[in-house]
């Protein structure tokens, strides 16, 4: 076989799994829109939990403090943990390892607890009033909705608890980075969980868009000086996923970069994200092909194919050249195939003369082929572009209440 064949087969290989990873979600979200009959929220019934007497005192919606415990153009190609329960205990879980297990125990002590500021508050799914549908996560739809006894508005991510043994790492693994991220100022905070013998829930605080529908409602490329504040926010979010929790999350994009109208900015959608062993992960098919890296596409060593946080920064690149544009990189393919190919038999994209000599050049460090020559987070975060926006005042907040309006002007209908 020539190595062109080889690398063909390889490609489609690649592109098979994506595919039928991408059937796989498609049916269970018309599993879950089939079984209610309407693609609005649920309400599941709570289960009890069991709690410890550190987590004991919280506040019930009335105010009253309780020290029991709770009840439980720029077009792209188109391209869950195991939960069952018993009948004889519901709340026992059927765990992939001793660590799944430990980890769903610890995160059903806190089920029905909301953290507002200082307050920690006993609520329940019928507290919770649905105000539309945000969109879709790796796991499942995120929609808004208001607390009522307090009229805190939030997004809640809404998981079904299958018998899918990827789907159910990819719940636990959300669950578990976002709630650990509690004191990183650049990652969705998470205000509390609902989790039943059907589904799970995570509550988290409301983010006004992200980047991906800004630029499709917009239709306009983001500021420069808009675009660092961005890049400082997100390579700080990777570099703490990787030095504080030894994760990388493997599907940076630009939907999953969150904006709210006071200028914040945040990383989501941590499903897919993976657990680095020396440095490296080692699953490959996770992620969108349109932001993959070569090295994850064609390991450089077939036997070893593995890879690092670099591949993640081969995602920020193409994310800040189609952010900076408007539109995405390889926008004349067709499929999911002909980007894989071209990932891997063409120059890598740049940036023209039009832009600062800073971000061209951030941009081309993070699209270095070779991944070997690519930087690591904290070699970014040296960088003249890090650095020159740190040190710059630029009010997003402003920049942001400006283009809501564009936003929505072109909001569908």
């Amino acid at each position: 076989m020539s190595s062109s064949q080889f690398l063909l087969n390889k490609i489609d290989e690649l592109q098979r799994r994506l595919l039928a990873e991408n059937r796989s979600h498609d049916a269970d979200r018309n599993n879950r829109n089939a079984e209610t009959g309407s693609p609005s929220p649920r309400r599941p019934r709570m289960l009890g939990t069991g709690m410890g007497p550190s987590e004991s005192n919280f506040l019930m919606p009335n105010g009253a403090r309780s020290s029991s415990a709770p009840s439980s153009g720029r077009r792209r190609p188109n391209m869950g943990m195991q939960l069952d329960c018993s009948s004889r205990s519901p709340l026992r879980v059927v765990p992939d390892s001793a660590e799944t297990d430990q980890k769903i125990e610890e995160i059903m002590k806190q089920s029905g607890i909301l953290t507002f500021g200082s307050q920690r508050i006993l609520s329940n799914v019928e507290d919770l009033q649905p105000e539309g549908e945000l969109g879709h996560g790796t796991c499942g739809q995120v929609t808004r909705m208001r607390h009522k006894p307090t009229n805190h508005l939030m997004a809640v991510k809404q998981m079904r608890r299958s018998g899918n043994k990827e789907e159910n790492k990819r719940i636990i693994m959300d669950l578990d980075v976002v709630i650990k991220s509690h004191d990183c100022p650049y990652i969705v905070q998470c205000i509390g969980t609902f989790i039943t013998k059907s589904e799970v829930w995570i509550c988290m605080e409301l983010m006004a868009t992200c980047l991906d529908k800004l630029l499709k409602r917009t239709r306009r490329p983001v500021p420069e000086n808009i675009l660092g504040k961005i890049v400082v926010a997100t390579v700080n979010a990777l570099h703490y996923l990787k030095e504080r929790h030894g994760v990388i999350h493997r599907d940076v994009k630009p939907s999953n970069i969150l904006l709210d109208d006071k200028g914040n900015v945040k990383l989501c959608d941590f499903g897919i994200s993976g657990r680095l062993v020396d440095s490296k992960a080692k699953t490959r098919s996770a992620g969108c092909a349109a932001y993959m890296a070569p090295e994850r596409i064609e390991p450089p060593d077939p036997t070893r194919p593995d890879y690092d946080i670099r591949a993640d920064v081969w995602s920020l690149g193409i994310s800040l050249v189609e952010l900076a544009t408007g539109e995405f990189p390889y926008k004349n393919c067709k499929t999911d195939f002909e980007v894989l190919t071209k990932v891997l038999q063409e120059e890598p994209p740049q940036l023209g003369p039009e832009f600062t000599d800073e971000l061209r050049s951030f941009v081309k460090d993070c699209l270095t082929k070779d991944c070997k020559r690519r930087p690591k987070y904290k070699k970014l975060l040296e960088h003249p572009l890090i650095k020159k926006s740190e040190s710059e005042h630029v009010d997003i907040a402003a920049w942001f209440a400006d283009v809501s309006r564009l936003m929505e002007m072109n909001r569908p209908s």
